[in-house]
């Protein structure tokens, strides 16, 4: 396993990492801007053995941008958090700051890509470019059973980190997958607009952790 960790690299980025250019421009951006902010590229968070695996899109510039905790200081990160709470993956209280004290349990979160992009929206380009670090921070978790995708572009990120298509599981709601030794269960994105315009309701949401929790229970 320590060889085969080897070979994929690290399963996080530095701090500055400097992988994509229009990235590094807008975190430089924020920097110069609010230079109390975390800017960097936002590490995962949670339990190194971990049996199930969270994973976003990216950080968002007012969430894990300012915070350095993934989906900590904004919108998404309430219902997230509070379901994780409430299925056993994580024990105290979530009050949007990184020193909050709240403990992942069984759970890590992470972001198919690490760094915030403008608009919320990362380039294809950008997503394989930090590929390698979902495919180390998955490899990395000895006990992973099960992987919460949140949203389609996760998704597919997931599936091709894995060595897999990105058609090779379809996308929706509560679909539920194998792929290589782990069991995928995708969800629509907790985002702001999702959860206001009704796409996403918390029973929704609350029914994907709940058949994780079964599964990596069973």
């Amino acid at each position: 396993m320590a060889e085969k960790l080897a070979l994929l690299g690290p399963p996080e980025p530095p701090h500055d990492c400097p992988i994509c250019p229009r990235l590094v421009a807008y975190r430089e951006e924020n920097k110069a801007k609010e230079p109390t902010w975390f800017n960097g590229a936002a590490p995962s968070f949670g339990d190194p053995q971990a049996r199930l695996l969270v994973v976003g899109l990216a950080p968002g510039r007012m969430g894990a941008n300012r915070t350095g905790r993934p989906f900590t200081g904004d919108f998404a990160g309430v219902l997230l958090y509070e379901t994780l709470i409430k299925f056993g993956f994580a024990r105290g209280r979530y009050e949007a700051r990184p020193d909050d004290g709240l403990e992942l349990i069984d759970c890590m979160i992470t972001n198919a890509v690490r760094c915030a992009p403008p608009a919320n929206k990362p380039l294809p380009a950008e997503e394989t470019a930090c590929r390698p670090f979902l495919t180390a921070r998955m490899a990395a978790l000895p006990r992973l059973k099960a992987i919460v995708t949140l949203g389609d572009v996760s998704r597919k990120n997931v599936l091709k980190a894995l060595g897999a298509k990105a058609s090779s599981v379809p996308s929706g709601h509560g679909v539920e997958a194998d792929v290589g030794p782990y069991r995928l269960f995708n969800s629509y994105h907790c985002s702001q607009y999702n959860q206001n315009t009704r796409v996403l309701t918390p029973e929704m949401f609350e029914d994907v952790f709940q058949a994780a929790r079964a599964y990596i229970d069973a």
